[in-house]
């Protein structure tokens, strides 16, 4: 396939919505509005207990206060390391010392260009969140088995957070970085 047509629709601070046209060499045609992004790094921090750090916050697409993996946008030339890092300290508070990209994944291929990248967080210390001015966030500790509990009734929504868990449940789990 290759993209014939790109018109800008629309933009602001977070995305932009692009209308695209690809054509493939027999001819085939496919039209869609794209919302493209910079991408996003989210953060599984992990205790010495396994227990998992998730923020609540509200949440105006879900129209509730929803609990998650702490999650934030890529700067303009950030890396997602980078702002996996940043994004952690003003959201919880917490540094950690040791790092590890676990899963990449798009959330939603088929009208967004977000690549999310989830990190382990190990090794944590505390400190003052810095939130933005327009988030109101709590902070909780989760052991794996409620979260499974918090899935199964409905009570965490996020795809995110979802596929954190279950990543770290299969592949790093117990293991050393």
């Amino acid at each position: 396939m290759k993209i014939i047509r790109s018109e800008e629709k629309y933009r602001n601070s977070l995305f932009y919505v692009t209308e695209q046209v690809a054509v493939s060499p027999d001819g085939f045609e496919i039209k869609r509005a794209i919302v493209g992004h910079r991408g996003s790094a989210v953060m599984m921090a992990v205790d010495d207990k396994n227990r998992i750090l998730l923020v609540k916050q509200f949440r105006l697409p879900v129209g509730k206060d929803i609990w998650e993996l702490p999650a934030g946008r890529l700067d303009e030339g950030e890396t997602p390391l980078k702002a996996a890092k940043r994004e952690l300290k003003e959201e919880t508070g917490y540094r950690a010392k040791k790092w590890q990209k676990m899963v990449e994944f798009f959330p939603s291929p088929g009208y967004v260009a977000e690549k999310m990248t989830i990190y382990l967080a190990t090794e944590l210390a505390s400190g003052e969140a810095q939130p933005m001015e327009d988030e109101r966030i709590e902070t909780g500790w989760f052991t794996a088995k409620q979260m499974e509990e918090l899935i199964q009734r409905g009570a965490i929504v996020d795809g995110k957070t979802m596929i954190g868990l279950f990543t770290w449940q299969k592949y790093f789990r117990g293991k050393k970085a």
